[in-house]
């Protein structure tokens, strides 16, 4: 729709508005001159009904002009809201011109003031137009709302519907008018103010409720339900919806694991999201991550000291009790052109953030290392002496050949990388111990190796 609004040219909404603009405008003519000839003061409230219907059509048609253009600066969610504002409008108008009916129908009833109608053949064919006509923009609007999702629209087929109804009582009071019975023409004429009055009024609350936020049909469970399904272990902490113009504002908040890696969350969030719109098609998502309250100390220890900025990187987290204390020990990697003033001011500032997260610690002990730089390495060619040596460590530790083996040279010297093939269903801890057992032995076979690194994958 933003492309139409730009090239000028009417979108499909606009079009269907645009027809209601030309169909009010014949129908408030036709009504207003049938009234005026036969006296019939429902055919006058048609009429005026049909003029309010001119305003209201107008009104609609701009405001979906209003509505289709995209988020700017000032309107960071866009003017979709401009439909609701239409539809609010559309209501006071209803209610302004049925009061001002009703109340000369229950004169006429009253006898406080005279009335004359007469009813001849041709305007009942008017009246059979009016209902072809009224059928007719109400299906075209009902169908073009739900295509779109248009509040607008959706107020203009319930405004249509309810002059269909209204033509229908103006039908009755010019039959009985006809009859010999002309009050049946006032009976009418308050009739059609009492259907468009509570028309007005239902199409208002529905409107003021989004114009308050409020939250649309079941988009909160639909939510919970897609984020649930989608990323099962992290927590939904909160979920705010509300809607615009047909289309939903998500807020939600997840939180996870506290010592998870910025991608990682990263990767969460956009998960979500993903679900929440596959749920709620069109829906515009936003999702903001915060650490859970895990009741791990090593989560709780690794999150706290991640959330120092100068810290990189943590690992090697190990947690020991003596004599009743518990003393936390773990690695943090800093900038490798970090002073040791800074590095030590930044040592200080995660064993206080961890003494705040993880009171059951009683000491932190923070081992401090500089990143490691990108190494020049080159591709040792096949050595026949070392892959032989490797292999036979694989087969005497693990029962069967390395899947990969490869030798490259570091300035500290030889390093291999050797790939074994384990059983799918051991734990990571048995095959993390069949890796260790490889490097011990290779390395102790192979003394010109400086490091091996084994890598473990399933059968």
């Amino acid at each position: 729709m933003a492309s139409d609004e730009q090239s000028g040219r009417l979108s499909s909404p606009q079009r269907v508005a645009l027809l209601s603009v030309i169909a009010a405008a014949l129908l408030a003519v036709l009504k207003l001159v049938t009234g005026l000839i036969t006296g019939s003061l429902g055919m006058l409230a048609e009429a005026a009904h049909s003029g309010t219907d001119l305003a209201a059509a107008i009104l609609t048609l701009l405001a979906l002009r209003v509505a289709v253009r995209p988020a700017d600066r000032e309107h960071a969610y866009g003017h979709g809201k401009a439909e609701h504002l239409a539809a609010l409008a559309e209501g006071a108008f209803l209610i302004v011109v049925s009061a001002v009916i009703a109340g000369q129908a229950i004169a006429r009833l009253s006898g406080n003031v005279a009335h004359d109608v007469d009813a001849p053949w041709w305007s009942f064919a008017v009246v059979a137009v009016v209902l072809a006509v009224d059928l007719s923009r109400a299906m075209i609007s009902a169908r073009a709302a739900r295509r779109h999702g248009s509040p607008a629209l959706a107020a203009n087929a319930v405004h249509f519907a309810s002059d269909f109804a209204g033509t229908l009582a103006v039908l009755a009071g010019l039959l009985l008018a006809r009859a010999g019975t002309p009050e049946g023409d006032a009976v009418a004429a308050l009739a059609v103010a009492v259907l468009v009055v509570a028309a007005a009024l239902r199409l208002m609350r529905e409107n003021v409720q989004v114009l308050m936020d409020r939250e649309p049909p079941g988009a909160t469970e639909a939510v919970r339900v897609a984020v649930a399904a989608a990323e099962p272990r992290a927590e939904l902490r909160r979920v705010r919806t509300r809607e615009a113009a047909g289309k939903a504002f998500i807020d939600v908040v997840l939180a996870i694991s506290p010592d998870a890696a910025l991608a990682q969350g990263h990767a969460v969030a956009d998960n979500a999201e993903r679900a929440i719109r596959a749920a709620l098609p069109g829906s515009d998502v936003t999702v903001h991550m915060e650490p859970s309250g895990s009741s791990d100390l090593r989560e709780r220890a690794t999150g706290a000291a991640l959330s120092i900025r100068s810290v990189r990187e943590v690992h090697n987290v190990r947690t020991i009790v003596v004599d009743g204390a518990t003393t936390m020990s773990l690695h943090v990697k800093l900038p490798a052109d970090e002073t040791l003033d800074d590095a030590h001011a930044v040592a200080d500032a995660v064993e206080g953030a961890i003494a705040a997260a993880v009171p059951e610690i009683d000491r932190v002990h923070v081992h401090l290392e500089p990143l490691a730089a990108p190494i020049d390495a080159a591709t040792v060619p096949e050595d026949k002496e070392h892959c032989v040596l490797l292999a036979r460590v694989v087969r005497e530790t693990t029962g069967s050949e390395p899947r990969a083996l490869r030798l490259h040279r570091e300035p500290r010297g030889l390093v291999a990388f050797v790939t074994l093939a384990l059983p799918g269903d051991v734990t990571l801890a048995e095959a993390h111990e069949v890796a260790a057992d490889v490097e011990k032995s290779a390395r102790a076979g192979l003394p010109s190796l400086v490091e091996v690194v084994v890598h473990t994958e399933p059968r």
